[in-house]
């Protein structure tokens, strides 16, 4: 089993692939925009790629599809469709319609795209059987419906996918993502016992379990943060519009096509358990304010 760090830590657009050789066949997982600019794995082995797996469907988990058009790619059944064509990829994400042709366009030619209607899908609890190591899927779903977090075995590796352990803390902004089952997974991922945590951005691999947990811990804690921050802005009556304008989980200076409609998702999956908890009260259809 081995990391294959992306070129500047696997800082996004970048990222950390991880490729698993058994006596059977090699599994190249989340083939990043740095195997692209490698041309491959050729200058970190000697084998050669028999499939894919993927964590899930994003523009920066798939752009080394392109390089093996060949090869079988597995994917879990709920980020399957994103795989057909460019068009479902970018449907994903919910972005306003004058957006969508230059986010097409960076997919195609940034990122690399390669529609694989082929991909087969696997689900919770299959195992990958290498030859010598398997791949065990744990569906973790929140990010993205289909988001997995790999288990590979005996190394004893959890790849964590998008669980990504960064201060930014985690993003279920697409249109079918949810803030609930994220919360879930997290969960699920601190009951899992492994000796290498490995994350897809940014922090790479954890050895130590109680650093795992540590950072674990803290990534979700922005969660409550932001149901804190509404809490708070909510002391006075605001619109949908307001909440969105006031920025949540982008900082005011980012000014991207798709941040509008990732804060829009975003706030509402927040306002929607406050008003449930009984924190927050909607006195007009378009109006909230702290209970």
């Amino acid at each position: 089993m081995t990391v294959l760090t992306g070129i500047e830590g696997g800082t996004y657009p970048h990222g950390n692939s991880i490729l698993v050789s058994g006596a059977d066949q090699t599994v190249l997982i989340d083939p990043s925009l740095s195997i692209v600019e490698w041309g491959g794995i050729g200058t970190h082995s000697s084998r050669t790629v028999d499939s894919i797996a993927l964590s899930h469907v994003h523009e920066d988990h798939v752009p080394g599809l392109s390089l093996y058009p060949d090869v079988p790619v597995w994917v879990h059944e709920g980020d399957r469709a994103a795989l057909a064509s460019v068009e479902a990829l970018v449907s994903v994400y919910g972005l306003p319609a004058e957006a969508e042709p230059a986010f097409t366009r960076s997919l195609l030619h940034d990122y690399h795209f390669t529609a694989r209607p082929d991909a087969q899908p696997f689900a919770e609890g299959d195992v990958i059987d290498v030859g010598g190591s398997t791949i065990t899927v744990v569906h973790t779903p929140g990010h993205t419906p289909g988001h997995c977090c790999l288990f590979i075995e005996p190394e004893g590796v959890l790849y964590l996918g998008d669980i990504e352990l960064t201060g930014f803390g985690p993003y279920y902004a697409d249109r079918e993502s949810s803030l609930s089952d994220f919360e879930a997974s997290i969960a699920r991922c601190r009951e899992i016992e492994a000796e290498w945590y490995v994350t897809f951005h940014h922090k790479g691999t954890y050895t130590d379990r109680q650093d795992f947990i540590t950072a674990l811990d803290a990534f979700g804690a922005a969660i409550d943060r932001r149901d804190a921050a509404l809490v708070e802005f909510l002391r006075e009556p605001r619109t949908l519009g307001e909440l969105v304008e006031h920025r949540f989980l982008y900082r005011p200076h980012v000014d991207l096509p798709w941040v509008d409609a990732a804060e829009t998702r975003t706030i509402t999956q927040h306002l929607d358990r406050l008003v449930e908890r009984g924190a927050v009260v909607a006195i007009e259809p378009d109006r909230w304010r702290t209970v």
